[in-house]
């Protein structure tokens, strides 16, 4: 019995419970659709938490592979190769005339002919390409290029010498050295077989040679997804038919490198640099000193001989009284701070005088070998742009933080930029300028949507609504941002289209620059201003923001910054077509020349692109080693 009442009290209880829950969702049913909402914000915030956008990646570097090419092909003369010499054909002719028959073409054998049969057993290690070239050179050229009376020739001990002084451009001599052939104690067949191996892996070395220094012996796009760089196609067949033509093999060979002014300007540093003695008049910081006006530090002798030593002589004697004046002493004066100004001043540092890293590296400069290290890297980065960067051009380099307009008869225009974080790093890449964008939208990337906006709208749905954003289908029609299926778009089941309308407070400010590519990159304006007053400006997704961005729209369409500034004052989103072919670098390099000419720069490397690429050189050097080593 009291089991039977303890469940009737059990099931009048549940009742109103029950009940209470039902009329609830039948007369108060806005409260239902809060619970329902809450419950699908919280799955939504759920899904949505996994699912990213991932950014591009490093990879593990593969170096180009080597192969084994036979020269069996090159053994036997083809008959369409067969044709008699000048001389032959006369005396034939003289023969068929005396002795009143028709003219016999008798093949004429050359030395190279001779020694054919020698190939049939002989194959190299080498690149595809380079394989490749050399069966089709000597198809097309049957003769020897170092060879002549079975001895070597002085045009291969000259480009035996050339192919020595690799280094001089950054690249590695015994990549390209090929031994002397050992004639001592060898039958004759021995013998020209010997001289015919050595023809081939000489050409093959100054093919190897052409191939590095056109177009670099790393590859740049198995690096990382940050780099977009075509391949440069060389002509190796033609380089060698012309080596073989001019009696100046160095010059020729020298000429395989890039020929513009600023791998000239390399060059020339990277031999000051290995002639220049490390320990030479080295000052050094201590690592970590930070220093305000009015502290005091044993540095500060160190810092007066820095600036004493790498200062400017303009500045130098604008404060001559000072450096004078200095005992020595570790308190950091007002006339010191004012010299460390005018230094970071020229440094192109905040200059605020407070000595940290920066303006320490700044002060102190790289060891030798460090520059060293930047300037070969930048060799090789070189070879990877068009040798011909153009007359007119716009010059990103990410590492310096700069933006440079270049024109012929025109003053060069160069600015401060942003460029993205380590996280959203800016690609290294080049492309064209088409469009200047007066009062931009700003298109939304989906992985900003995916990563950064999802997220909130996961905890309010009308976020993009109140933000100044509007959101459309693909065909055009405009939604609330609350009516969207956020995870579907995430996980791409659905796609809608997120853009920021033009004004105030629009990430791209007034104007854009765009040149499209598959990376959204384009340069911008901005509203963050006071990010261009910081020595190290990596803060955007990836985009460049313009410090002076109506100056370079002008730059680029041709008009004056006053015909950019009445564009934008119209207040209409448009566009203007730029003319003419203008490309655009997005490059990478912590060494370049300076703007003046009067030398090279040296940058930190913001996304540790030296290290990666030094290492893609280093696996590259170990498989042409191993390759070497077994042959």
């Amino acid at each position: 019995m009291a089991t039977v009442l303890a469940s009737g009290v059990s099931m009048v209880m549940s009742e109103p419970v029950a009940a209470q829950g039902f009329f609830q969702r039948m007369f108060n049913p806005e409260h239902h659709r809060k619970q329902q909402e809450r419950q699908r914000q919280q799955q939504l915030r759920q899904k949505v938490a996994t699912v990213k956008v991932a950014a591009p990646r490093y990879l593990n570097y593969s170096p180009d592979a080597l192969k084994r090419v036979s020269l069996t092909a090159l053994s036997e003369k083809k008959t369409a190769e067969v044709a008699p010499s000048a001389d032959v054909l006369e005396t034939t002719e003289t023969l068929s005339v005396e002795n009143d028959i028709g003219p016999t073409e008798t093949p004429v054998l050359t030395e190279f002919d001779k020694s054919r049969s020698s190939l049939k057993d002989l194959s190299l290690t080498v690149l595809p390409e380079v394989g490749d070239a050399l069966l089709a050179y000597y198809r097309e050229h049957p003769d020897f290029v170092w060879i002549e009376d079975g001895r070597v020739t002085l045009k291969a001990a000259q480009m035996r010498k050339a192919l020595a002084g690799a280094d001089k451009y950054a690249l590695v001599p015994q990549d390209y050295f090929v031994s002397l052939p050992s004639t001592s104690g060898l039958d004759e067949s021995e013998r020209t077989a010997a001289m015919m191996q050595f023809e081939m892996e000489l050409s093959a070395a100054v093919l190897t040679y052409v191939l590095d220094a056109s177009r670099g012996r790393v590859d740049p796009n198995r690096i990382s997804q940050y780099h977009d760089l075509p391949r440069h196609e060389v002509d190796l067949v033609a380089a060698l038919s012309d080596i073989e033509a001019t009696s100046d093999v160095a010059t020729a060979l020298e000429e395989h490198q890039p020929q513009n002014d600023h791998f000239r300007q390399l060059t020339a540093e990277l031999e000051r640099l290995k002639a220049e003695d490390e320990a030479v008049d080295q000052i050094v910081i201590a690592p970590g000193t930070f220093l305000k006006s009015g502290k005091s530090s044993p540095e500060m002798k160190n810092i007066v001989a820095a600036i004493q030593k790498n200062g400017s002589p303009e500045l130098k004697t604008a404060h001559a009284d000072t450096l004078q004046a200095y005992d020595g002493s570790d308190l950091y004066a007002p006339e010191l701070v004012a010299l460390v100004k005018a230094f970071q001043k020229e440094a192109d540092l905040t200059a605020d005088g407070i000595v940290g890293k920066n303006t320490i590296k700044a002060l102190v400069g790289e060891t030798n070998a460090a520059k060293i290290a930047k300037v070969e890297l930048a060799m090789e980065r070189s070879r990877w742009i068009p040798e011909q960067l153009g007359d007119r051009k716009v010059f990103i380099n990410q590492a310096a933080f700069t933006a440079t307009y270049i024109a012929p008869g025109e003053e060069p225009l160069s600015m401060r930029v942003v460029v993205g974080k380590k996280s959203n790093q800016t690609n290294f890449f080049y492309d064209k300028i088409e469009v200047v964008e007066y009062n931009p939208y700003w298109g939304v990337p989906y992985s900003i949507i995916v990563n950064e906006m999802i997220p909130k709208l996961a905890k309010d749905p009308s976020y993009l609504d109140r933000a100044g954003y509007e959101v459309s289908t693909p065909g055009g029609r405009k939604v609330s941002s609350a009516s969207v299926n956020w995870y579907a778009v995430a996980s791409k089941q659905q796609s809608i289209n997120v853009r920021q309308y033009p004004g105030r407070s629009n990430a791209l400010g007034e104007v854009k620059i765009l040149f499209p590519n598959e990376h959204h990159i384009y340069m911008h304006d901005t509203p963050a201003k006071k990010l261009f007053d910081k020595d190290v400006r990596a803060f955007s997704h990836g985009c460049i923001r313009l410090h002076d961005p109506k100056g370079m729209a002008a730059a680029v369409l041709g008009k004056s910054k006053d015909y950019v500034t009445s564009r934008i004052a119209e207040g209409r989103n448009e566009q203007e077509q730029v003319t003419g072919d203008l490309p655009v670098y997005v490059s990478y390099f912590t060494a370049w020349p300076d703007m003046d000419g009067e030398g090279i720069a040296y940058f930190s490397d913001i996304y540790d692109r030296d290290r990666y690429l030094l290492k893609a050189i280093e696996k590259t050097e170990a498989a042409r080693a191993k390759a070497r080593s077994a042959t």
